[in-house]
Order: structure tokens, then sequence, then C-alpha cells
């Protein structure tokens, strides 16, 4: 049964949210590490590309919510969907009181920064200890047929606003390690036939509608605010009459292993009390 409230009239965050592949599937995995907040103060932090969907989504598991987001783009549309303060956060200086919260929960950040230590020590400072760190980045690992596949067609990391092209799974243990947590849950999700179907969309986007348009952010792969949406609304109409195909494509991930996934995720806690890293 499925318990998430319906609005009575969808908003364009939510009908966006239900033509993504990769963010459907990072809420799924997301949720398999933990799905009911109930009774925990909880943090969401993001970076840009975000219009406030996956936090109505979170706020519909419980708990109480905080919502922070790294880059200067899209609070006020983020504001006024939720009707909720959402944080512009500096990651070497976050917004929030030491021991402050028992869960947070970091999306896609640490690829656009250009030093990781200083937002995961930041996290370690504002959680309670034992409390729990879920971060999700996209798998930089160049051995991935996908990361090839967008590499030799011009969607290298800056296309997507990344200071690098991603963490692999050992990576991302080690930087979590540095900084004083206790890996504790590995997953990920999107694995090839969903990045390729997600590549034909960012490329069109990025090589050829917004070189036709003007109306379109630097660094964006996909509209994020109603502004770029409207800009590019004949091809938005197109893609959600072939979206169904796509998804059915999609679904060939079952068939490939899942150290194939194109992005990962650890759950990681603090412990009582910090010890020095193990590395």
């Amino acid at each position: 049964m499925n318990n998430d409230p319906q609005p009575q009239s969808k908003p364009w965050q939510l009908e966006m949210f239900q033509r993504s592949l990769k963010k459907q599937q990072k809420l799924k995995a997301l949720l398999n590490f933990h799905n009911n907040f109930d009774g925990m103060n909880c943090l969401l932090i993001t970076c840009g590309d975000n219009n406030g969907a996956l936090n109505w989504y979170f706020r519909s598991k419980g708990g109480a919510w905080s919502w922070a987001d790294v880059s200067n783009e899209n609070l006020d549309q983020m504001r006024e969907f939720l009707g909720e303060s959402v944080h512009h956060a500096d990651p070497d200086k976050l917004p929030f009181r030491d021991a402050e919260f028992d869960c947070v929960i970091s999306i896609d950040v640490l690829e656009h920064l250009e030093h990781d230590q200083p937002f995961l020590l930041e996290i370690y400072r504002i959680l309670k200890p034992d409390g729990n760190f879920i971060v999700t980045v996209p798998n930089g690992d160049p051995k991935l047929l996908a990361n090839q596949v967008k590499f030799r067609i011009g969607m290298k990391p800056e296309k997507y606003g990344h200071t690098r092209a991603g963490y692999s799974l050992s990576e991302l243990e080690e930087v979590t390690l540095e900084a004083g947590f206790v890996p504790a849950g590995y997953g990920g999700y999107s694995r090839f036939f969903t990045e390729m179907m997600e590549l034909i969309i960012n490329y069109g986007y990025v090589f050829i509608l917004s070189r036709k348009k003007t109306n379109t952010s630097k660094g964006h792969i996909a509209p994020t605010t109603i502004g770029e949406l409207k800009t590019h609304g004949t091809a938005y109409r197109l893609y959600s009459v072939i979206f169904p195909i796509l998804k059915a494509i999609s679904f060939l991930d079952v068939l490939l292993p899942a150290n194939t996934n194109n992005a990962v995720i650890i759950k990681a806690k603090k412990p009582s009390s910090k010890v020095g890293s193990v590395l």
C-alpha cells in the first residue's frame, strides 16, 4: 500500500520526478537504507540538481526535516514548493549546531566540491553520536562502459557541473573513513541501460536544446526550474510520450551485476567517540 500523500493538483516538480529514471531509482535505493524517520531530526543536503521533489518524498516518511543546498540555485522555488525554509549552505561551514541531527543524507554533493574533507567533517560535527550518514555520488570508475561512452561524446564532468567524474565505492569508503565515520552499508543504482537512456536525454538537453535557447543554466543537464521547463516545453512533452519506452529499456539493468552501478551509496555511522582513521 502506498502511504505517500497525494496532492490534489500535482506540482510540476512531482510531474518531472515521475519522468526521471535515475531520480526514482535514487529515492528507492536511499529508502532501502532507511525508510521510516519517525521521531528523528533529519537533514537533506543537495547541490543544485534538485527542485524539491526528493525533499517532498523524504518528508512523507516521517521525522522532522531540515533542508540545505550548497548551490545558490532554485532555492526560492524549492521554498515555495515545500512551504519551508531551505538553507543555502557553505559546504565548509554548515549552518547547523553541533550534534543536531540523528540522520544526514547527502545526495550528489561531493563530486561538485574541490575538497571533500571539510564538508564531510562538517557532517560529522552536526551528527549526534551513533547518528546515520547516508551519502550518494556518481561512480567515477573509468572502467565502467557507461563512463567511457560519456567521455567519448563529450559529456565530461564539467558538463554536469562536477569537479570530478565521481567516486568508486572503495574511494567513497576511504573518504568517509578519513572523516571518522564507520561504514555500515553499501549500495547503488543506475546500471548501463538506465545510464544510456539518461545520456540520450542529457546529451540532447546540453548540446541541442541549450544551444537553441538561452534560458538554460550552466551545468544543468535537465530542466530544474519552471522557467527552463517552459522554455523547452515542446521537447518535454515529446519526452513524456516516449518515457514509457525509455523506462522499459532501463528495466534491463536487472540483468547486470551490482558492481556495474553507475551511482554508489554508503551508509555510515558517527561513533560514540571519534577514533583516528583506520587507513
